[in-house]
Order: C-alpha cells, then sequence, then structure tokens
C-alpha cells in the first residue's frame, strides 16, 4: 500500500469551517448515533469537507472535523490517511482516476497513461489551467468494459487513446460529455449489440403453439383448477368416513378401566397362594413382621393380636 501523506505546508490553508448549509448536515450526521458515538460520523463529515474544500481534505478539515467530533486529532488523521477516497492533495476541477489492474492493463491501460501525461503533465499534479489532475488507481469493477478510468463521479468505459484524449479535450474546454461506454455499445453488451433472444417467435406467442393460445392457457387453468377441488373434497370424504371407526377404541376404554384391580397389581404386592397368613396363630410369634401382609404392608393391629396369641400358647402347660 502506498505512502500516504498531507499535501506541503505551502499548499495547505490557514483555516477551514463548514458553511451554513454543511454545518447543518454534519449535525443531522452526528444526531444520528447515541451520545458518546459522534466518533461514528468522522467519515461522513470527512467526506463533505472535501466536497467543500474542492475535492480534497487539507489538514485544517482534519481539525476541524477532530474538534467537532471531539475527538483526537490524530485519530481523524488516521482516518483520512487510511482510505484512499480521501484526496490529501489538490486536483483538478475534472480528477481522473485511471485504473491500471490486470483487465485494463491488457486492454490498453498504458497507451492511457501516456495521454494522461501528454494531456495533463505528471501524475498527482494539476494542469496548469485548473482543470485536470489524475491518478492511477486499484480495480473500479468495471473489468467487461476496460479500459476504463473514474472521472470525479462517472465512469468512461471502453477508452481508446483516441476516444480518451478527445474526452480530456471536451471536459477541459466545458463541453457536454455521456459517460459509460464510449464505442457506442449499451452498458455491457458485446460489440454490435445482443447476439440472444433475437427470434421474433420469442414475443409473438407462436413459440407455445398456433391459435388462440391465450384462450387455451386458460382453459388449462381452469381444468387444473377443478381437478384440485374434486381432489380435496375425495380427500374430506375418505376421511369423514373413518371417523366413526376411529370412535370404537374410545368406548371400548370405559370396560379396560371396569376390570378388577388385583388383576392390574404387580405379582409383588399379590400374597402367594400357599403362604400362611401372618394372622395365623400356628405361624411362631415373629411370623408377623417378618411375612409381608397381603397388601404389602404390615398392619400394626393383626400384628398385636398374632403377639397375644402366640403368648397365651406359651402359657398353657405341655401335657
Amino acid at each position: 500500500m502506498s505512502v500516504r501523506r498531507l499535501a506541503p505546508d505551502h499548499v495547505q490553508p490557514a483555516s477551514f469551517a463548514f458553511d451554513a448549509a454543511n454545518e447543518n448536515w454534519a449535525d443531522q450526521q452526528i444526531a444520528k448515533y447515541p451520545e458518546g458515538r459522534q466518533a461514528s460520523a468522522v467519515i461522513p463529515l470527512l467526506w463533505k469537507a472535501q466536497e467543500q474544500h474542492d475535492g480534497w481534505v487539507p489538514r485544517a478539515a482534519i481539525e476541524t472535523v477532530a474538534r467537532k467530533l471531539g475527538m483526537a486529532p490524530m485519530r481523524v488523521m488516521e482516518v483520512a490517511t487510511f482510505y484512499t477516497m480521501f484526496n490529501l492533495q489538490p486536483v483538478g476541477q475534472h480528477f481522473v482516476q485511471l485504473c491500471g489492474t490486470t483487465p485494463c492493463a491488457l486492454r490498453g491501460a498504458e497507451a492511457l497513461k501516456k495521454v494522461c501525461q501528454d494531456v495533463i503533465g505528471p501524475q498527482s499534479t494539476v494542469s496548469a489551467d485548473g482543470k485536470l489532475s489524475w491518478l492511477e488507481v486499484e480495480c473500479l469493477g468495471a473489468c467487461c468494459n476496460a479500459p476504463m478510468a473514474q472521472i470525479n463521479f462517472d465512469y468512461y468505459e471502453d477508452l481508446t487513446p483516441e476516444n480518451f484524449k478527445a474526452l480530456l479535450e471536451d471536459l477541459r474546454h466545458g463541453r457536454t460529455v455521456k459517460p459509460g461506454p464510449q464505442n457506442g455499445r449499451s452498458g455491457s453488451e458485446p460489440l454490435g449489440g445482443g447476439e440472444t433472444l433475437k427470434d421474433p417467435a420469442l414475443y409473438d406467442g407462436t413459440v407455445i403453439g398456433a391459435g388462440d393460445w391465450q384462450a387455451r392457457v386458460t382453459e388449462q387453468r381452469k381444468a387444473a383448477a377443478e381437478a384440485a377441488a374434486a381432489k380435496a373434497a375425495a380427500e374430506a370424504e375418505a376421511k369423514n368416513a373413518e371417523a366413526p371407526k376411529s370412535e370404537a377404541p374410545k368406548a371400548e376404554a370405559p370396560k379396560a378401566d371396569a376390570t378388577p384391580a388385583a388383576a392390574t397389581k404387580p405379582a409383588t404386592e399379590t400374597a402367594s397362594p400357599g403362604r400362611p397368613k401372618p394372622s395365623d396363630p400356628g405361624q411362631p410369634s415373629s411370623a408377623a413382621n417378618d411375612t409381608p401382609a397381603a397388601s404389602g404392608k404390615v398392619d400394626a393391629k393383626a400384628a398385636a393380636e398374632s403377639a397375644k396369641s402366640a403368648d397365651a400358647s406359651a402359657d398353657k402347660p405341655v401335657k
């Protein structure tokens, strides 16, 4: 990246101030940002300063923008020297930015540089009448119309040494010029005009059949709509026919709920058929506590009665 420095002191103005219209415009730009974020408006304000000061940014404009935004002048200087959209040297009334990147170079940009040197002078200098200056720049994005140049805000494409020299002379003398391709083509079309979609049959309806094709298309659309409606009706009828069948399983659900609770109990909660009941007097006294009840829980009352019966049997004399 080239080193970008401010213009020499002898060309720097002593001061800079926005005019009333631009001052109001700058305040509107600053108001777009929240309090404490005014620095976000630095690029718009530098651009407006460049427009006001004959197309380039002097040191005084950088300092004015810094004061207005509450920024250190060096921070604004960093922005101005980084972006090539800001011109740091005086430029002519018509500032020519000539693309010298590969596509334009292959299409004759070197010859255009020679024209600039002959008509305007050395790069980055202003012609004696103040009308023209030029600078070689990187790709400007119009490669299919190479070679090209941007003059102020307009693109001039498909340049040759002859038409480029004539263009510069017209600008110098204030004559009207036409931006865009300089060889007569429209936009980026091929030279001589487009070569596709030229068959008249593409535009008179014959490609899609002879006769009243509009009426035929209307009938086809109507038939398609009727078929879609019939399909939707058939699907609705089939859905209604299946509805009674789907209600049968719901009717059987209460029957399933009426079955005995014991049938749904887990095996662990049901006492084994051959197991003695905990309250059986023939069981040892500890059986009431060791053997689970039929309900899976120990009944305190039954356990007490079982223990009492066991004590009574122990008091009887043995025969």
